[in-house]
């Protein structure tokens, strides 16, 4: 691996395509922010896979690969730009399957419960319940983590488990950010709850990519062609660093005010913020393009 905590500074994603055969990309932050797409990403994404590359595409994301196309076509990333896709919801219905009839309440939106669809659980209210299923904030809009401090407590006093569907702790929505279901999860487990998450950086959800890319591709794909690009120090880059993937860090995302100007990120300011959080990358780019 060429992973580095001084590394490269690259102005589009040609510098590094010919060097991997696969590339693993965070979808938000690096696609789109939730509001629109991002052309100069998408451009990038379609011409690595004229030049032959296989994209899939490793999300967060706490529904299932279908739910994300339709939300992807919606925001204008057409699916010329990508060969499949994982979702943390795609991993996480695993964990909850493995629950059998588990009663379950739901924490989140209630789009977000087409994450249950087929799977044996009961889904009860919260007096009820032996397990917690979070897949975001109720209102993600206007509330925060601090808004469930007396659910935490009543839930650990119950010591009831969590199961994580979505292991972000914030994301980025048009201009502003939104606390996602991995800051309850991370708040549950300081104050002693139990929380089980299969996204990122977590390995279930590094698997099943690389699985899919091999089936893409025909053949097994060995971790040394694949490029991982992601926005996210605490989930994209751990969790490929962990996998011992080389990684194209976008400055430009949720840490960009690490940075300095959000179009030329300073190179002493990204490589003190990978030693401070003991991560290292191949190379740095403002935002995905070419």
């Amino acid at each position: 691996m060429t992973n580095t905590t001084s590394p490269l500074a690259v102005a589009g994603l040609s510098e590094l395509a010919s060097q991997y055969p696969v590339v693993l990309s965070d979808v938000w932050g690096v696609i789109h922010n939730g509001v629109r797409a991002f052309a100069p990403a998408c451009d990038a994404l379609r011409r690595y896979r004229a030049q032959g590359g296989i994209v899939v595409l490793i999300t967060n994301a706490p529904r299932t690969s279908q739910h994300i196309v339709d939300q992807m076509n919606g925001l204008g990333v057409g699916p010329d730009c990508y060969d499949g896709i994982v979702t943390s919801g795609d991993v996480t219905r695993g964990l909850l399957e493995a629950r059998g009839a588990a009663k379950t309440f739901h924490v989140g939106n209630e789009r977000e419960k087409s994450l249950y669809e087929g799977l044996p659980l009961q889904l009860v209210g919260e007096d009820e319940a032996e397990l917690i299923s979070c897949t975001g904030l109720f209102d993600d809009s206007v509330e925060t983590p601090d808004d469930y401090a007396a659910r935490f407590a009543s839930w650990r006093k119950r010591d009831l488990p969590m199961i994580c569907a979505n292991p972000d702790i914030v994301v980025e929505r048009g201009e502003r950010f939104v606390w996602c279901a991995g800051s309850l999860a991370e708040r549950y487990t300081a104050l002693g709850g139990t929380s089980f998450v299969a996204g990122k950086p977590n390995p279930p959800i590094y698997e099943a990519a690389l699985r899919k890319a091999s089936a893409i591709r025909g053949s097994h794909v060995e971790k040394q062609e694949v490029l991982a690009i992601g926005d996210g120090a605490p989930t994209d880059l751990r969790g490929a660093c962990q996998q011992d993937l080389d990684v194209l860090f976008v400055t430009g995302g949720i840490h960009s005010a690490s940075f300095g100007p959000d179009h030329a990120p300073e190179a002493g300011a990204v490589h003190g913020f990978l030693v401070e959080n003991r991560l290292a990358v191949r190379a740095y780019i403002p935002h995905l393009a070419w």
